[in-house]
């Protein structure tokens, strides 16, 4: 009896977190705030081509409704009745673009990964389009035209993908991002799914004007995308509809936010210049600008932060958007072996306590904010006979710090006043090298909550506090007092300014490496146009490797 008695925990809200690495599903106490169970699973991603990146929707989908049946038969082993959960909200990878078949439920081609280059001959047509008085695509979107964003992925499927053409033709197509892939399956697919997306993730697709808060005709025209296969653009905070299969049949969904504006929410920043960093497969800085678009002079996005309730205002962030921070470690596994696991980086890294002179500019698919400059590719440079794997690691959690601090410049001279601290959140910030290190390189204190799952708390908190549901308060009074873990500067600032300028020499060194054509051929003799400079890297970072393949000291 008095197990079942502790188990009576009031409303819990559940979230989808579908990311770019993984999926999970997690359970929040309504009240508290306190994180009861999860469960997660990680996602493949494709690279057909050089600078394609991909993934399965039905694979996105299956790992949503595993998650969800996994972490409920965990909540059952803690005596915890899963009826009791009020809500699921949804946080997603952004940009990443599906097209499926609204009549059979099957996508019509991968979903093209926000990371994907493919598109970059696409993007430079268009450019010439813009004259140079009236960007117009800036001033509705916020965004620069970049392979980023979703409209021209979305235009390359309907110029290359026979399957998605005919659909179209035939008035089968829906477009969405994941966001919109996952609540119209939740809430049926071809059987009534509901076909939505939220404000926060059509601000990214660059067919969407921030000013109106509705999809743009002229931007539309622009892209030469129907309006016909949008989804229907809702607040962040409402019911889209219920869910039609497995353990939590009949539970609404009611909170949608892309991670970013998720983790925002999580984090609390709900004033005008609060601000927080998300450490994930990228690295994502937002501030809350307010009720008022702020644009951006120094390479930032102007971006929805959130609308949470159909009749509540929106809010807007400025964010500076950096392409591969775990992702790097990613690749030190899967690509070149280094490590086993992602967490084996932190000890490595611990061995030497440097990177030795070792710079890692992880340019794998172009620079992002502030530069946008997507000829750049990654480069290691500074080795010597004494490098080691050790070193490279080091230089890749510096590599994350380095972006960092480029976009909090950035930020900190759009603002007018610096941020005194940074907040920090997403799966990196385990890493308690990382984080030391961002301290240093920033030379502010870096502040991290102790439940780092914001993104998930976020989308909780949306759907909790949707009209209809009403079981999560977001008064400041009654918002959960967050424990905190503090990481302050240890070198001094002098150190601190030496390496972090000759970071930016290895980032302009990283520039103009590939032209349009290589990016997008996929054709082996793409390896004729590269620099030497590219076989130089590689041949050393392979030499290395072979040495600790075959034991060499």
């Amino acid at each position: 009896m008095a197990a079942t008695k502790k188990a009576v925990l009031g409303p819990l809200v559940g979230a989808v977190d579908q990311g770019t690495s993984s999926t999970r599903f997690l359970v929040f106490n309504s009240k508290t705030a306190e994180l009861l169970s999860h469960h997660q699973v990680e996602i493949k991603q494709e690279f057909p081509r050089e600078g394609w990146v991909e993934q399965d929707p039905k694979e996105i989908l299956q790992s949503v409704y595993e998650c969800i049946e996994k972490t409920c038969e965990k909540l059952g082993q803690l005596n915890i009745d899963i009826s009791n959960i009020k809500a699921i909200g949804v946080s997603n990878q952004r940009e990443t673009t599906v097209v499926w078949d609204r009549l059979t439920g099957e996508p019509l081609y991968n979903a093209v990964v926000w990371l994907d280059l493919r598109t970059q001959s696409t993007v430079e047509n268009l450019s010439k389009r813009i004259p140079g008085n009236n960007n117009f695509v800036k001033s509705k979107t916020g965004l620069p035209l970049s392979t980023y964003f979703s409209a021209v992925k979305l235009r390359w499927l309907l110029d290359n993908v026979r399957k998605v053409q005919k659909a179209v033709e035939e008035d089968r197509a829906l477009f969405g991002t994941i966001d919109s892939w996952l609540i119209w399956s939740l809430t049926g697919g071809a059987n009534g799914g509901v076909h939505c997306t939220d404000v926060t993730n059509a601000s990214r697709t660059m067919l969407f004007n921030i000013h109106s808060l509705e999809w743009d005709k002229e931007l539309c025209e622009f892209f030469e995308i129907p309006i016909k296969i949008l989804p229907n653009v809702r607040s962040s905070s409402e019911i889209y509809g219920l869910m039609k299969a497995g353990a939590l049949e009949g539970v609404p969904i009611s909170g949608c936010l892309g991670d970013q504006s998720a983790a925002l929410v999580g984090q609390m920043c709900f004033q005008d210049g609060q601000a927080k960093n998300t450490y994930g497969t990228g690295c994502f800085l937002l501030c809350n600008t307010g009720r008022k678009c702020v644009f951006s002079e120094h390479g930032l996005l102007t971006t929805v932060a959130y609308k949470l309730g159909r009749d509540k205002p929106v809010y807007y962030a400025l964010e500076g958007s950096v392409a591969i921070a775990g992702a790097v470690i990613r690749w030190l596994r899967d690509n070149l072996g280094i490590i086993k696991t992602s967490e084996e980086i932190e000890k490595l890294a611990k061995e030497v306590g440097t990177s030795y002179g070792c710079y890692f500019v992880p340019a794998f698919s172009g620079l992002y904010a502030p530069y946008w400059e997507p000829s750049a590719r990654g480069i290691i440079c500074g080795l010597t006979q004494f490098t080691n794997k050790c070193h490279i690691a080091f230089a890749a959690l510096e590599a994350v710090c380095f972006q960092t601090r480029e976009i909090l410049d950035a930020m900190n001279r759009d603002c007018g006043i610096p941020l005194s601290h940074l907040q920090v959140d997403g799966g990196m910030t385990n890493n308690k090298i990382l984080m030391q290190l961002q301290a240093d390189i920033l030379y502010i204190p870096v502040v991290k909550p102790s439940m780092p799952e914001t993104t998930a708390l976020g989308a909780a908190m949306a759907a909790g506090a949707a009209e209809g549901v009403g079981v999560w308060s977001l008064k400041p009074e009654d918002l959960s007092a967050v424990t905190m873990e503090r990481f302050e500067p240890q070198i001094n600032a002098e150190e601190s300014e030496i390496r972090y300028s000759t970071w930016k020499k290895a980032v302009m060194k990283s520039m103009g490496w590939v032209t349009t054509q290589s990016s997008e051929s996929g054709d082996p003799s793409i390896f004729c146009s590269l620099p030497l400079g590219f076989f130089i890297v590689s041949s050393m970072v392979m030499l290395i490797g072979a040495r600790y393949i075959s034991g060499i000291p």
